[in-house]
């Protein structure tokens, strides 16, 4: 066990932490998950952010089995959650590793235990490669990879390896893009391997070329097919270009797909990689695995619309399967005019880049009452969501409703802890976030 797990495990969790029961002596989080509390009993405090474990381990399953269906390898994006616990889960279930944004989130993770890592993202220039090397120089036996696009931070990483003899190999990963980082043709990329071949020592190495698709969408589905196919096209492309420089023998990733167009990927780069006998593609999707009531359940509407979700060669559907993990519960405050209800969730609490909260099931008196078809968000303030109702709605003050969520990776992040619930509802885990 990890010095990092051994103090959460340990870590008192009182009624400064959304959820816990107010007044109710500190506990640790496992201890937590043994109280029998339920998000809707009345005892603990509202909002808070709930896991069904149960629809986690489905989805978990169910992408594992289409990674490997498709001779592809995942890393699971861990900015979504930032849960250590759960990024053990995934590694545990047969992912090959994990993926970063930034340093801290690597420190974390490193701390955590994990030693494989795809920091997926440029980190800045020469301070930023210090501090990266700072970092590393604790773990000897760390994997990581990292995006570049520039010589500047190419010339910071080398200058920063260059001055320490106690750093891990570190992998630099061309990336290509559109939308967002990442270069723009085959002939700027072809300058940066330049510069990165001039610079390599045994552990300053070309480790593979990256890309991330979900920053070419746009608000019209056939330009944003038409610029994803373009960013695959490019990143296969160099793939034989790399091998015509480095020989055939040394090992090289291509990573891509996040967690709406990875079918795409696998689609246009697994022929380029599968021709290629030490090369490997690996998926970068983390969202996937806790899905959604709105931007992914929307994403993977999509992808059964392309017939895109494949395993075994069967077309499966990918909609049906996955299923949204993640709950927000809150407490109705108020009902100030008929079909009005103010429930006491808001932007602190839950997500609205992507969508609005989406009104599931009410509760009452600690016992399920009804569905609420019909009801729907439609204004967050701080702390406040206004749903519109029918008159003649059941809705009243003190009700629990449980909402579904848009975008879990800017909903996750507002909370603490995150409850894992068993098809009962009852709270059997808690798992402590690190978004710092």
């Amino acid at each position: 066990m990890s010095d990092l797990r051994a103090a959460n495990e340990n870590m008192l969790i009182d009624e400064r932490t959304r959820g816990f029961p107010p007044g109710h002596p500190p506990l640790s989080p496992p201890a937590m998950g043994q109280q029998g509390w339920k998000p809707y009993d009345g005892k603990m405090a509202l909002p808070l952010i709930s896991l069904d474990r149960q629809a986690f381990a489905g989805n978990v399953e169910l992408m594992m089995a289409y990674v490997k269906s498709n001779g592809a390898e995942i890393a699971p994006h861990a900015k979504t959650p930032m849960s250590t616990a759960l990024a053990d889960m995934l590694r545990s279930a047969g992912a090959w590793g994990t993926t970063v944004a930034d340093i801290r989130q690597a420190a974390v993770l490193l701390k955590a235990g994990q030693r494989r890592l795809i920091l997926a993202n440029e980190i800045g220039g020469a301070a930023a490669a210090c501090r990266l090397a700072a970092l590393l120089g604790h773990y000897p036996d760390a994997e990581l990879h990292v995006f570049v696009d520039s010589t500047a931070l190419i010339e910071a990483l080398a200058s920063a390896w260059l001055e320490r003899t106690d750093l891990p190999p570190l992998g630099l990963m061309v990336e290509f893009g559109a939308g967002r980082a990442g270069l723009r043709s085959a002939d700027a990329a072809a300058a940066i391997l330049d510069t990165i071949l001039a610079a390599e020592t045994p552990a300053f190495r070309l480790s593979g070329i990256a890309a991330y698709e979900g920053a070419a969408a746009t608000a019209d589905p056939e330009e944003t097919m038409h610029r994803i196919d373009a960013l695959m096209a490019m990143t296969a492309d160099f793939l034989p270009r790399i091998r015509a420089r480095i020989g055939s023998e040394r090992p090289l990733l291509v990573t891509s797909g996040g967690s709406v167009f990875f079918d795409i990927v696998v689609a246009r780069l697994a022929a380029a990689v599968a021709a290629d006998p030490v090369c490997r593609l690996v998926l970068r999707s983390g969202a996937i695995f806790f899905h959604d009531h709105g931007i992914y359940e929307r994403g993977l509407a999509g992808l059964d619309a392309r017939g895109g979700f494949r395993i075994g060669g069967e077309i499966v559907s990918a909609a049906a399967g996955f299923r949204p993990a993640l709950r927000v519960w809150a407490e109705v405050l108020s009902r100030p005019e008929p079909g009005l209800a103010i429930a006491g969730m808001g932007m602190r609490d839950v997500a609205m880049d992507q969508g609005l909260p989406r009104p599931l099931t009410l509760y009452r008196n600690g016992a399920y009452l009804a569905d609420l078809e019909g009801a729907r968000v439609f204004r967050l303030n701080d702390q406040h969501a206004f749903m519109a109702l029918a008159d003649d709605s059941d809705v009243a003050v003190g009700d629990v409703i449980e909402f579904g969520i848009s975008h879990p990776c800017t909903c996750l992040d507002r909370h603490a802890i995150l409850y894992g619930l068993d098809p009962d509802h009852s709270v059997t885990a808690a798992y402590l976030t690190s978004f710092g």
